[in-house]
């Protein structure tokens, strides 16, 4: 398998100031030399405490935020010197399925408006016939498109939002803890879901979640964080049966 993504010596730092009162900026190293590689149709779990870097690893990865030094190579392109035009064209291959349901979906928007919007913005066409086929993709009906987010479960609804992340048929998935706002029965049904999209649409997933069982169950590979370093990154038996750092 190809690299889709490469990262190279990628470094984030953030301001803090500790009060009001005392406006002293002091450096918060979140991202230290972080080097990646995932391969075409991998999925590669992004693991580690609250606080270590992950979020801030994915959103330099959609280009949200910008790092202060280093490389994220996107099918051998850095797309850190992208252009506008050419960062519009990246966000089609390259989409997020976020951690909650409840609140990543517009509530006064139908779920036609809200799967119909991505391809209006980018000027697609034969906009009604991809979003039928998408929302079958995810067990949901035509029907289902004229009602509002309020009117489905927490499982319905992440199954619109992964329908979202899919429409421009991205190559790359960011799922951010996209099951932790649901419960157990709900959540094997979501990641069954995400396995059987993987096949069908040669999908590469970074999934980043705390859930240990869940990782081993998903992934391929998996990338341990701690304190803003990947302390341990390779196949999923090899990282459960044999750790080679001692915090992993």
């Amino acid at each position: 398998m190809s690299v889709l993504i490469s990262i190279k010596n990628l470094e984030k730092t953030y301001d803090e100031v500790h009060s009001f009162l005392t406006p002293k900026k002091e450096a918060n190293h979140v991202l230290k030399n972080i080097n990646l590689e995932i391969k075409k149709g991998e999925i590669v779990s992004l693991v580690g405490e609250s606080g270590c870097g992950k979020s801030t690893l994915a959103n330099c990865i959609l280009k949200l935020i910008a790092p202060e030094s280093g490389e994220i190579l996107f099918n051998n392109q850095n797309i850190l010197k992208f252009n506008k035009k050419e960062t519009f064209e990246y966000r089609k291959k390259i989409q997020m399925i976020f951690q909650n349901p409840y609140s990543s979906l517009n509530p006064k928007m139908k779920i036609l408006e809200t799967l119909e919007e991505p391809l209006i913005i980018h000027k697609e066409k034969n906009r009604y016939e991809k979003i039928k086929e998408i929302i079958s993709l995810v067990g949901l009906s035509s029907d289902d498109l004229k009602k509002y987010p309020h009117e489905f479960s927490g499982g319905q609804r992440q199954r619109i939002a992964i329908a979202r992340a899919l429409i421009l048929k991205p190559e790359f998935i960011v799922a951010d803890e996209p099951v932790s706002a649901l419960d157990v029965s709900i959540s094997a049904n979501i990641i069954n879901l995400l396995l059987d999209l993987r096949e069908k649409l040669n999908l590469t997933i970074l999934f980043i979640s705390h859930d240990l069982n869940l990782v081993r169950y998903l992934s391929d590979k998996i990338a341990l964080m701690n304190k803003g370093k990947i302390v341990e990154f390779g196949e999923v038996e090899d990282i459960f049966n044999n750790p080679k750092d001692e915090y992993t």
